[in-house]
């Protein structure tokens, strides 16, 4: 789903609704599939349009970012500030299913009344959370919001690897029950989306193949389980969020978002 970069984005588009506020955050390769011994360049972006570049993140604003490969887990360092993206390099020394993420620190919005109805409508809030905001007197929104960008590389031909299976360790985590690197179009791909590491039962997944611009949504089942049709060759994305009420004081609404990206080939 799209997130809002407001306090950036209303001092440069003042009086834009918030369609046109609203981001993605996502992190993809520059190669999904690579040989041992090599290097990859993943860019971190926050854009409207996937899969192009818009704007990154300060590489100060990075928490940690990992990769697993082969069931190893390492830190990624190398990271520089690029045009429109934040960019990181890592080195992948051995075969297997590459697995990366990042961790970013909560960041906070606030929105106007007005401005909510089509916040709530581009997210699929549940009818819950709409009942929450219709009763809240007197009507505010001030959000916490946290960023879940993850993605996955092929290094060489890996033959028993199946650590893409396992989750990181987010709080809002898209894990994939088929091997994310070697989809073809017409495949049907399963997920499980996971918060605090347990299943989600009714929550609104999209999927976007490239320059689409609202791809299509489903609920996950009570498993936490929810599958998609590939229709189309090249890069998806798979977007989610997730808003509640908030105890804390000088919060309304606590939100976190997941993405996850991948690449389908033709059959």
């Amino acid at each position: 789903m799209k997130i809002v970069e407001c306090a950036v984005r209303t001092m440069l588009f003042a009086g834009l609704t918030i369609t046109a506020l609203a981001h993605d955050t996502w992190l993809i390769p520059d190669k999904f599939n690579v040989a041992p011994n090599s290097t990859v360049t993943l860019d971190m972006t926050s854009g409207m349009e996937f899969p192009k570049l818009d704007v990154g993140p300060k590489p100060e604003r990075v928490q940690s970012a990992k990769c697993r490969l082969a069931g190893n887990t390492f830190d990624i360092t190398n990271k520089i500030a690029a045009s429109n993206s934040l960019q990181f390099k890592a080195e992948l020394p051995e075969t297997g299913i590459a697995t990366f993420w990042v961790k970013l620190p909560p960041r906070s919005l606030e929105l106007k009344p007005e401005q909510v109805k089509e916040y709530l409508d581009e997210v699929d809030a549940p009818e819950s959370l709409r009942k929450q905001w219709a009763e809240m007197k007197p009507q505010r929104w001030r959000e916490s919001y946290t960023k879940h960008p993850k993605t996955f590389a092929r290094v060489g031909e890996p033959r028993a690897d199946t650590s893409w299976a396992e989750r990181v360790g987010m709080f809002l985590e898209i894990v994939p029950e088929t091997d994310p690197t070697v989809l073809k179009v017409g495949d049907e791909l399963a997920v499980r989306v996971l918060k605090d590491g347990q299943p989600f039962a009714a929550f609104s997944l999209n999927a976007v193949s490239a320059d689409d611009k609202k791809g299509e949504t489903r609920k996950t089942d009570a498993a936490g389980r929810v599958s998609f049709r590939l229709t189309k060759e090249g890069r998806w994305l798979f977007r989610g969020t997730d808003i509640r009420k908030s105890s804390q004081p000088e919060i309304d609404w606590e939100s976190d978002f997941a993405t996850l990206t991948l690449e389908v080939k033709a059959r």
